[in-house]
């Protein structure tokens, strides 16, 4: 680990100690977290979905003003440039449909490296245990979240809008719960991840600077003979399979949520 007693960057652009949100006292009780401007940047957006009655129309809007804004649209029109080389343009949903690939690879480096600049957290794990600053682990993933293919097009403000859509659903349409969700994660051992505490019905987990989940306990139990039992509070969900309809993570009813220390409930 880059240091088991810091959680991460003493700055950051949630307004809030990053040791204070990736407690699991912040977790029990949460308070609203946002990306410092990103509203504001984007106020024309969030005032047309305010007219909107329903999430599926909320989600068209945001998908459509998306795809305006940053040029998915011209891309698919125009395949090559004047060179005849094919045109590149990362995008949140491409680096979604990667993550479900596999979430160590380059693309998940760089929606690592996207939590590490905006909420502060260090990355824990990226290909394998990450030793410290001065260790391959970092340099490996230092070197794939900032490769430029995957680093382009604006993709960390992309990332900040998606994450205040996902909190503005939340607070508009109260879904999907008010305060906390239950989800799961299946895991074949405990011995590969970092527990700060225990008692006999559950343990404080340090998780990854994000990590997936999922509300279906069987889903869950087909990734690992344990699972882990998560109250996640509705602050900390990047993105989840209803938030929009067009994307690739719908099978396995998949949640993304920012890191931290956590409360779990072991079963077997």
């Amino acid at each position: 680990m880059p240091d088991i007693s810091q959680h991460g960057h003493s700055t950051n652009l949630i307004g809030l100690a990053t040791a204070c949100m990736a407690s699991h006292i912040f977790n029990e009780n949460p308070k609203p977290l946002h990306i410092a401007g990103t509203r504001e940047s984007a106020s024309g957006l969030f005032e047309q979905l305010a007219l909107q009655p329903t999430r599926d129309d909320c989600g068209r809007i945001f998908q459509d003003y998306m795809c305006v804004v940053f040029g998915f649209e011209t891309e698919q029109r125009l395949r090559n440039d004047h060179s005849g080389r094919r045109r590149y343009r990362n995008s949140y949903l491409r680096l979604i449909q990667d993550w479900g690939l596999d979430s160590n690879n380059a693309q998940g480096a760089v929606f690592k490296g996207w939590v590490e600049s905006r909420f502060g957290l260090f990355p824990t794990y990226h290909k394998q245990h990450i030793a410290g600053f001065v260790s391959k682990d970092w340099v490996m993933y230092i070197e794939e979240k900032m490769n430029s293919r995957y680093h382009n097009n604006c993709i960390y403000m992309q990332l900040d809008l998606l994450y205040e859509y996902c909190q503005w659903i939340i607070e508009r349409f109260q879904f999907p719960a008010a305060t906390h969700k239950t989800l799961y994660r299946g895991v074949n051992s405990l011995d590969d991840w970092i527990i700060l505490d225990e008692d006999k019905l559950h343990k404080i987990v340090r998780f990854n600077n994000i990590v997936s989940f999922t509300d279906r306990r069987s889903i869950a139990s087909e990734f690992g003979a344990y699972i882990l039992e998560v109250e996640v509070p509705m602050v900390k969900l990047v993105f989840f399979s209803e938030l929009l309809q067009d994307h690739a993570l719908h099978g396995e009813a998949e949640y993304l949520v920012i890191g931290g220390d956590y409360r779990v409930k072991v079963q077997r």
